[in-house]
């Protein structure tokens, strides 16, 4: 019996924007990436349901350090409503509820819209990867079991009518992370008496990143095929990237040194507050800092020495 070599992972690191395809959850379609860029170590930046396509940053090699940052990013989307029909999941893969006729028009939806832009309370769906106590919800609701969810405050900067055509309502929303588009939709049609569900989702955008800077997973499948792992390092865009919108600090060489090792440090370009990205004196990222309560620059997560 033939023993299964096992691959060497390669060693890489940055951020690759895929267009993720309807059917994966997140984590499938970073294992397929991870497996076709075959690089050690990679994470997603939260989580999109395996019914919505559109913009999913993968981090690899060191800039999974900083996923975290991502996932607290604004997204915006694209989303399909079907009214009329409520579901389970408050997508169209759900059990069908309850099914009412639609008589809304534009003007209607109009009326309804703007009660959800700005500061809401939200409650997360069931079908959520949200936990209590310690079980995913969604596992809960595949049990038959439903649990009270506290309203969650989120807010919701964009939402646009974009189409009505019958039951099929598209809209335009820019909102804060934690935003549940399917609970949106279904408080939409509760507004508007009919019931909703998301019918297609599509994420056009998360934090800096918008999907005309994407790849599919088929351009990458056949990159792959056709010309190997290594191929695919041309769609990496530097560990940063996602943090271009941040206060830049540059530090000496003297400086950089005890901020590599842990220590904060003084700088005069630094801001007065907050997070900022950190660059030494060849202009090299190399982390996050934050400015402590004695003024200084203050390391918070740290490129690894090449």
């Amino acid at each position: 019996m033939t023993q299964q070599v096992k691959r060497e992972r390669r060693s890489v690191s940055g951020i690759l924007l895929l267009d993720k395809p309807v059917g994966f959850s997140s984590n499938g379609a970073l294992q397929k990436v991870r497996w076709l860029l075959n690089a050690e170590k990679g994470g997603h930046t939260g989580s999109l349901d395996p019914l919505a396509t559109g913009v999913l940053p993968l981090c690899f090699g060191e800039a999974t350090k900083f996923s975290r940052y991502l996932l607290d990013a604004d997204k915006s989307y694209e989303a399909l409503i079907r009214l009329g029909v409520t579901t389970d999941t408050a997508d169209g893969e759900g059990r069908v509820l309850e099914q009412k006729e639609v008589q809304c028009t534009q003007a209607d939806v109009e009326a309804v819209l703007p009660q959800f832009r700005g500061d809401i309370m939200q409650v997360p769906p069931m079908y959520s990867a949200l936990k209590k106590d310690g079980q995913p919800l969604y596992k809960l609701a595949r049990a038959g079991e439903v649990v009270e969810r506290k309203p969650r405050p989120v807010h919701i900067a964009e939402l646009e009518l974009l189409d009505l055509q019958g039951d099929l309502l598209r809209v335009h929303v820019a909102c804060s992370k934690g935003t549940y588009i399917r609970t949106l939709a279904e408080d939409i049609g509760n507004a508007l008496g009919c019931g909703a569900h998301v019918a297609e989702l599509r994420r056009t955008s998360a934090g800096p990143f918008s999907l005309a800077q994407t790849v599919t997973l088929d351009e990458l499948i056949k990159l792959q095929e056709e010309s190997g792992s290594e191929a695919l390092d041309q769609y990496l865009l530097p560990t940063d990237a996602g943090l271009l919108d941040w206060p830049k600090v540059e530090l000496t060489e003297h400086t950089a040194f005890f901020w590599q090792n842990g220590q904060p440090v003084r700088s005069p370009s630094a801001p007065s507050s907050g997070l900022m990205r950190v660059y030494n004196h060849k202009h090299e990222f190399i982390g996050v800092a934050e400015i402590d309560d004695d003024g200084q620059v203050a390391p918070r997560r740290l490129i690894r020495s090449q």
